[in-house]
């Protein structure tokens, strides 16, 4: 059990890798540079127009509370990268979604000479709509298992063990995020995917927590999306396809 564990662990960082393997990097590049160029979209609007509501007040104050507009822009700032942080990787798999599935085709071919499916840029862009809107159904689900769960933090005792109840439960959503693109690949539908990962719970645990730790460490988070694409087809290769592929 713990060897599946850290067996788990390790297909993340053999995923990261792979990144820049020749025939898999294009997958990579285009979703990294849309997400980029979004967010730094994102962010210029939201400093222009918080900096017109600031030049508008600061000018209010009495002078001696005129370091009051410097301590708001770093309160802003902070808050910024904040929500860059949390958001980024939860909006990035969506936009990133198409490209995965591609992705985990292209690295299986590499790893066992075969394709998947009849998977090409074609097929991609005209599927890419429902593959999206799966990911938007994910993340609706994890929204509304992790608001009960969040109310555990509120309850005195209980919410000593909040965090690792949580962290458990992220790890897991996260291992079922990443595996459905190289599984999805096989026709294999959430069903069928939770009875073929509940046989082989903790690998795919382990995968899921160090997916998860990447996801918060910054600049690795930036990376972390196509690293567990690849570490989840490393593991399906070398372990599911035995079983089920």
């Amino acid at each position: 059990m713990v060897g599946d564990l850290f067996r788990g662990v390790g297909y993340f960082f053999e995923g990261l890798g792979m990144i820049t393997r020749p025939g898999l990097r294009r997958y990579i590049i285009i979703p990294l540079l849309i997400n980029l160029v979004l967010f730094t979209l994102l962010t210029l609007w939201l400093g222009r127009e918080f900096g017109t509501l600031v030049d508008r007040y600061t000018p209010q104050l009495p002078e001696w509370l005129s370091w009051l507009g410097t301590v708001v822009w770093l309160l802003f700032a902070v808050l910024m990268i904040t929500a860059i942080f949390f958001t980024f990787t939860l909006v990035a798999n969506i936009i990133a979604a198409p490209f995965n599935s591609l992705l985990a085709e292209a690295a299986e071919k590499q790893l066992t000479g075969e394709t998947p499916s009849n998977g090409s840029w074609l097929v991609a862009l005209r599927e890419a709509p429902g593959i999206m809107l799966d990911a938007v159904r994910k993340l609706i689900l994890f929204v509304l298992v992790a608001i009960p769960l969040f109310l555990l933090f509120l309850i005195p005792g209980i919410n000593l063990i909040a965090p690792f109840i949580w962290g458990a439960f992220s790890a897991w959503m996260l291992s079922l995020e990443y595996l459905d693109y190289p599984l999805g690949n096989h026709n294999l539908r959430l069903k069928q995917q939770r009875e073929l990962l509940g046989r082989h719970r903790s690998l795919t645990f382990g995968f899921g927590v160090a997916t998860l730790a990447a996801t918060l460490i910054p600049f690795l988070n930036l990376l972390s999306i196509p690293a567990a694409t690849l570490g989840a087809t490393l593991l399906c290769v070398k372990e599911l396809r035995k079983d089920h592929l």
